[in-house]
């Protein structure tokens, strides 16, 4: 079922990103073009980052890195992997970096947003366990092994989805190339930086989980940079405040409070931006 919805979404995402790239006035096939090169780089990506945080598990056994069907994808290394396959094709075609980020972003979310499901069926990447009884239904929490946890991949799932619709809606009144992709960078990390809190299976890197260091890092980069192309010092300021608010947060275990300063970037951001939701 995992491998159904991944290559669902991806068609989904090919038809609408040939849409795109029409509007855009790129060559006939671009979308295709698209999907081609950064496909392949996402999924080497994905197991690549997801060893990299496992590698005690692997280094006892190297051929256990090709057996991807044993499980071991990880969304940011996909995501970092498609990055890299969009830049080498942006090189290759002569074609300006952001564009093809623009047209990327909004659909990076939709299959994001489908891709979560898999999680519910292979019984994964939920939450710490859900005690009240008022609770234990879906999709507050979902039952695994037993035991009622919380639902967060649906989380991440109706964050993407929302994040898609904004995205999608608004990518004509961007006002500058990169616009959209940073507000991908914002909008996924933001909720990432939140709902990864709650997980119980996340890669760690000592006593903090990576993909919150990671999300913290995309909220950062996107509204300084947005404060740097916009030219609002008072942004880069607040945005630099509420990065240090953030790492106390990680740095203390304080997961749940992460909220505050995933919400504040989010209000510096489109306040930067202007944007109109």
């Amino acid at each position: 079922m995992y491998g159904l919805l991944i290559a669902c979404a991806i068609g989904l995402a090919v038809a609408l990103c040939e849409k795109e790239c029409r509007r855009k006035g790129l060559k006939k096939d671009s979308g295709i073009d698209m999907a081609l090169w950064a496909v392949p780089f996402a999924i080497v990506g994905a197991r690549l980052y997801y060893v990299a945080f496992r590698w005690d598990y692997f280094r006892h056994d190297l051929t256990a890195v090709l057996r991807i069907w044993e499980g071991g994808l990880a969304i940011y290394g996909a995501v970092i992997g498609g990055f890299v396959g969009l830049f080498w094709m942006s090189r290759r075609q002569k074609i300006t970096f952001s564009v093809l980020l623009d047209i990327a972003a909004p659909l990076v979310l939709l299959g994001q947003c489908i891709g979560r499901w898999g999680n519910y069926f292979n019984g994964e990447a939920y939450g710490y366990a859900v005690q009240n009884a008022a609770l234990q239904f879906f999709p507050v929490s979902v039952y695994v092994d037993g035991q009622w946890h919380l639902a967060t991949f649906f989380y991440e799932s109706c964050w993407n989805a929302l994040g898609f619709v904004l995205l999608w809606t608004n990518r004509k009144k961007t006002k500058k190339n990169g616009d959209t992709a940073l507000s991908y960078l914002l909008w996924y990390g933001a909720g990432r930086l939140f709902i990864e809190g709650l997980r119980t299976d996340s890669l760690m890197l000592l006593s903090m989980r990576v993909s919150q260091l990671l999300s913290l890092s995309l909220c950062v980069t996107a509204v300084l940079m947005q404060a740097v192309r916009y030219k609002k010092k008072k942004g880069l300021w607040a945005g630099c405040a509420v990065a240090a608010l953030a790492v106390i947060c990680l740095a203390t275990g304080q997961t749940y409070l992460t909220a505050v300063p995933a919400l504040a970037f989010a209000a510096l951001y489109f306040d930067i931006q202007k944007a109109r939701l």
